[in-house]
């Protein structure tokens, strides 16, 4: 009687069958640890309500950014995905690192809805963008995937005359509203805001100063004031 253990004709021993695979599994293993980490360090946030201009295009169209009845419904998120998809995928990492508190001078005027990004352009572009209706008295809220905290919020409402539907928003077009506190680490974070004589379309432009690095975030949402 032959042994179980001999190996028959034209079939592999076990331990060999197996030796591809463990090779396979260790290349794998080695081209993981050499991909950059995309985990919870890499996920931030953004102002959801009232929602900032990429987190509006991707909640609205991020299933159907496609479809091409978004030409004629929504124009501002169609030029949007045409410049550049990620801006709406990513609409969660619009951020730079180390300004310092130095938000202006590190920021030209019309730039200020991308955060300066050259990828986040498109969000620039004055137009009809959708608006959120708001009354004078209004409530502020923070989605952050990583929960990181702030150290503040500062809060602008674009003034009087300025026009959002043709021009592109500079500094001189803000008045200033608030800043708050910090806040700890938290993945919802909600505060009011108290405005008067404000009527129409309006952008509501806030800074992000996040609290466990030196970055800062800085998003148009574009309101109705009614």
């Amino acid at each position: 009687m032959r042994s179980r253990n001999l190996d028959q004709p034209g079939r592999r021993s076990r331990p060999a069958a197996r030796q591809p695979v463990r090779a396979l599994v260790l290349l794998l293993a080695l081209m993981a640890g050499m991909l950059p980490f995309t985990g919870a360090a890499q996920a931030h946030g953004t102002i959801v309500n009232p929602a900032s201009r990429a987190y509006q295009c991707w909640q609205d169209w991020g299933h159907q950014h496609m479809n091409p009845a978004m030409q004629q419904q929504d124009p501002m998120c169609w030029q949007a995905f045409q410049a550049n998809p990620d801006t709406m995928w990513n609409w969660m990492s619009a951020l730079r690192d180390g300004l310092g508190g130095n938000f202006q001078g590190r920021t030209p005027d019309g730039q200020l809805c991308s955060n300066a990004l050259s990828r986040n352009n498109s969000l620039n572009q004055p137009g009809q963008w959708k608006k959120t209706n708001v009354g004078r008295n209004f409530t502020i809220q923070l989605y952050d995937q990583a929960s990181h905290g702030a150290d503040f919020f500062r809060v602008y409402v674009s003034k009087n005359g300025f026009n959002p539907a043709t021009q592109r928003l500079g500094w001189g077009n803000l008045d200033f509203i608030t800043q708050t506190g910090r806040y700890a680490p938290a993945q919802n974070i909600s505060f009011n805001v108290s405005t008067s004589g404000y009527t129409g379309h309006h952008i509501v432009f806030v800074i992000w100063q996040a609290s466990h690095l030196d970055q800062a975030y800085m998003w148009c949402s574009d309101v109705n004031f009614v």
